[in-house]
This record gives structure tokens, C-alpha cells and sequence, in this order.
């Protein structure tokens, strides 16, 4: 039994998906198609840079989808291997939405506008340089979560992520963050001030939510091909309805990336595909269970050593 999963924003690099482009018609048809649908060149921006831009939220998030749909096109049509046999889809973060497309949930153009809007509004919805993001690594996420609620007089700081074991990651204010990281050192935590401009997955991020609840009412969703995990309850989703609702919701609640791969593996799954660039989800999913089968595909040699499990 095996996942198909999607990557989400920090993944990207400039150049990346360029051999797939230079080598298919299908993958320039879907890079001109993305420039259309988003009335600016975006593949100039991925292939050629400069890496500053690329990395500003809003043109982060649909890059990386166009990428990890690409390659996922590929996938199928030029090799011939039909992912959608796939147990379960689940992408962390905006790869959720590379995971509804690849699922047939929503169209592609449909999938780059709303991430373009989505990726502006949570860019926009706390002033730069006021919110920041932390890991925090090598501890249990109960012990930071009883050293934010001891000292919730203090500061006020989030769990954005819980990625794996060892792994989690903070979002709040600058200044929060900044008075936690002290406590956390007192207790022997490590921890890494992240390179973002926004924090992300916390109720800072209500403007965006109130501006994705408008645009994604607009969006029409079919039924999947695939069972869909959703980032907010690291469980099954089991309708459009309830589709949209935590979509919605996944601007400002944690990314429950830890709890949706437990979930898979218990379900069965002893194998997870990583589609798009880098390869940050199959590390975390090696530190959650390391006797699962995991590869990352980024490369057409990546694709010719696929080998489901039956």
C-alpha cells in the first residue's frame, strides 16, 4: 500500500523542474498555460530567478504546485505509472492543494489563482518584520506545549507544525518568539530563528482567512480520485463540504503533518512517493517511521527507479 505526497513552501530553488521542461511538451504546455492563467512569467521566474523573488510567499506557492503537477504529469503520461492507484494523497501545507489536483478535486488553472491569492493574502495579513517563525528541534511537542501554556502571561506563541518527532515549528510575533526562545534555552531546547517573512498557521493569519473563506466558495470541486488527509486534522476527509471548510481553516491551525503520516501507516501504507522539488518531506517521514519505503522524485532517473509495493 502506498501515499502520494506533495511538498510545501521552502522547498523551492531556482532551475528547478528545468530538465522535465526542456524535455516535454506536456510540462511547457503547463508552463505557458501557468503564465496565462497568471498573467505573468512565472516559468522565467522558476527557471531563471532571481531567487528573491521566487521566494516572496505569493509566487512561492504556485510555483512549487506547477512543479510538483508537472512532474506528477510526467509521471503518468510519459512513463506510464498511474499514481492515482495511491491509497491516500496528502501534501503538507500548500501541497495540499498539489495533492487536490493531482487528485482531480480541482482544476489546475483553478489550483494557481487560488494559491496566488492565498499565498498574497497570508503575506499581507501581518505587517513585515512584525511575525516571525521557529524550530524547535529534538523535543516532544508536549514539553513545548506546557511551556507555552505556563507562560501564556508572557508571550503568546503558536504551534504552526508538528512535522515529526523532534521536529516542530512556532509562529507568532517577533517579540513572543524572542522571550520563548529564552525559555526554551533554559530547558536545553534547540532551536533555529527560520528565514521567513510571515507566521504562518496562527491566528495572526485571520486576514487571510477571511479572504480565502470568500475565494474559496467562488472554486468548483469534483470528487476525488484518491482519499484525501487534511492538514488540520491529520485525518480523512470525507466531502467537498467539509473540503472547503478546512481548507479554510488550514490558514490558522497546525499543520498536523506528524499525526497524518501515523495515520497512513496504520491504515497500512509502508511506502509514500514524494512528488515535487526537494526532498523535505521524506526526511521527516524517515525520523517519524524509519521501516517505511520512501523516495523523492525530482528527476527522470528519480521516476525510472519508482517500484510500488504491492
Amino acid at each position: 500500500m502506498f501515499s502520494v505526497i506533495f511538498p510545501g513552501q521552502g522547498s523551492q530553488l531556482v532551475g528547478m523542474g528545468k530538465d522535465f521542461c526542456d524535455k516535454y511538451t506536456l510540462v511547457q504546455d503547463l508552463f505557458k498555460e501557468a503564465d496565462d492563467t497568471l498573467e505573468f512569467s512565472l516559468s522565467k521566474l522558476i527557471l531563471d530567478g532571481p531567487k528573491e523573488d521566487l521566494d516572496l510567499t505569493e509566487n512561492t506557492q504556485p510555483a512549487i504546485f506547477l512543479i510538483s503537477y508537472s512532474i506528477f504529469r510526467v509521471i503518468k503520461e510519459e512513463f506510464n505509472i498511474n499514481l492515482n492507484e495511491a491509497n491516500f494523497f496528502a501534501g503538507h501545507s500548500l501541497g495540499e492543494y498539489s495533492a487536490l489536483a493531482s487528485a482531480g478535486a480541482l482544476s489546475f488553472s483553478d489550483t494557481l489563482k487560488i494559491l496566488k491569492i492565498r499565498g498574497r493574502a497570508m503575506q499581507s495579513s501581518v505587517p513585515k518584520g512584525v511575525g516571525g517563525m521557529v524550530a524547535v528541534l529534538g523535543s516532544e511537542i508536549e514539553t513545548v506545549e506546557t511551556i507555552i501554556n505556563e507562560n501564556k502571561t508572557k508571550y503568546e506563541c503558536f504551534i504552526a507544525n508538528d512535522n515529526s518527532f523532534g521536529q516542530i515549528v512556532l509562529s507568532g510575533k517577533i517579540e513572543d518568539l524572542e522571550k520563548m526562545v529564552i525559555d526554551l534555552k533554559a530547558a536545553n531546547i534547540k532551536n533555529i530563528k527560520l528565514p521567513v517573512s510571515a507566521p504562518f498557521h496562527c491566528k495572526l493569519m485571520n486576514k487571510a482567512s477571511v479572504v480565502m473563506s470568500e475565494e474559496i466558495e467562488k472554486l468548483n470541486f469534483k470528487e476525488p480520485k484518491n482519499i484525501l488527509i487534511s492538514n488540520v486534522t491529520g485525518k480523512e476527509i470525507t466531502n467537498s463540504n467539509e473540503l472547503k471548510i478546512l481548507l479554510v481553516k488550514q490558514i490558522e491551525n497546525r499543520v498536523r503533518w506528524r499525526e497524518s503520516v501515523l495515520l497512513m501507516i496504520n491504515k497500512g501504507i509502508n511506502q509514500f512517493i514524494e512528488i515535487g522539488p526537494g526532498k523535505v518531506l521524506s526526511g521527516l517521514i524517515r525520523r517519524i517511521d524509519k521501516n517505511v519505503k520512501v523516495s523523492a522524485i525530482n528527476s527522470e532517473e528519480d521516476i525510472k527507479l519508482i517500484n510500488i509495493n504491492e
